[in-house]
């Protein structure tokens, strides 16, 4: 066991050094996914994101911005293929980011401090908020950004930091959707509640969440798939927040697509401006829901369609802050 330790703790560097590109120091970049590292430090390590470029970008027109948070123990190359992201963002011309969590064992097991979860990084208060800032920030600096659009996109713990970004940040973002995520808990037992603090204003969100969530429950409580202690606030408490918070009609139109294993309901404000959108999938679990999942479904599955990521983008793209 102790060789076979050793091993992994040589082959782990080889596999985390996957080819990425580093931005050029002068002229327009190609399209491709790049590799941007920040000052910021954290265990002495330096922070990064990537950053994929879409076809054609030639800084003419301020580009919309699309961050999008892997979850724990994922990594931003990860996410960035399971969700298909760099692909929309070479059809409808977005910047699409991908920060990188700081926690984490030679580039793997990486998370998120989304206040209430998870692990070292909510234990020692990392600051990812203000991480998310300064990937905001350059980004702005390096490139002709839409500051009317820039959209987060977070997965399991990347969407609980998500759900509190889109709270304490709320003037930066024209429009969130969190995935498989939470919008509170405690870390044990006799551990008090951290709920997402109230935001300073309506935002647009789109939630999705499988009914058979294994690792975050969709009605709360522990995980059935993990164990412990750890709870988790429950779907239907994260929409309540931001019907709330967004003025939205109490009754939400209801619609059943994808032969009824998707849900859709909408809650619309009294403006049409800042909706929330729950998506409730079937049998699906607690993996991202997409192409990258729904190709290994046997064919004719009604859910072998369904790719969040187009139905965000159509979500975001009728937004603006």
């Amino acid at each position: 066991m102790r060789h076979a330790f050793l091993l992994l703790l040589v082959a782990l560097p080889l596999f985390t050094s996957q080819c990425t590109a580093t931005l050029p120091r002068e002229g327009r970049p190609k399209t491709g996914t790049y590799k941007i590292h920040l000052d910021t430090r954290v265990m002495g390590a330096q922070r990064y994101y990537l950053l994929h470029i879409p076809p054609h970008y030639d800084g003419g027109v301020d580009a919309p911005l699309v961050l999008v948070l892997h979850g724990a123990f994922s990594t931003p190359k990860e996410i960035e293929e399971q969700s298909g992201l760099s692909e929309l963002a070479d059809r409808e011309g977005f910047l699409a980011a991908y920060p990188s969590a700081a926690y984490g064992v030679f580039g793997y097991f990486k998370h998120w401090n989304a206040g209430h979860c998870c692990g070292k990084a909510a234990g020692d208060g990392v600051d990812d908020v203000g991480f998310l800032i300064d990937v905001i920030k350059d980004i702005s600096d390096r490139f002709e950004l839409d500051q009317a659009g820039i959209y987060m996109v977070g997965f399991s713990n990347g969407g609980m930091l998500t759900y509190r970004f889109a709270a304490e940040h709320t003037d930066l973002l024209a429009a969130a959707a969190p995935l498989a995520a939470a919008l509170g808990g405690k870390a044990s037992s006799d551990s008090p509640l951290w709920v997402t603090p109230d935001p300073a204003g309506p935002l647009p969100m789109i939630i999705f969440h499988a009914r058979d969530d294994p690792a975050v429950p969709y009605e709360g409580g522990v995980s059935p798939g993990k164990g412990g202690e750890r709870e988790y606030l429950s779907v239907d408490e994260a929409v309540d927040f931001w019907v709330r918070n967004n003025g939205c009609r109490a009754e939400p139109a209801v619609e059943r697509l994808h032969d009824g294993t998707v849900t859709r309901k909408t809650w619309p404000d009294s403006h049409g401006e800042n909706d929330v959108v729950l998506y409730t999938i079937e049998n699906w679990g607690h993996r991202w829901p997409g192409r990258h999942f729904s190709g290994q479904l046997e064919q004719g599955h009604p859910l072998g369609g369904f790719n969040a990521a187009d139905v965000i983008w159509r979500f975001f793209e009728r937004q603006a802050r």
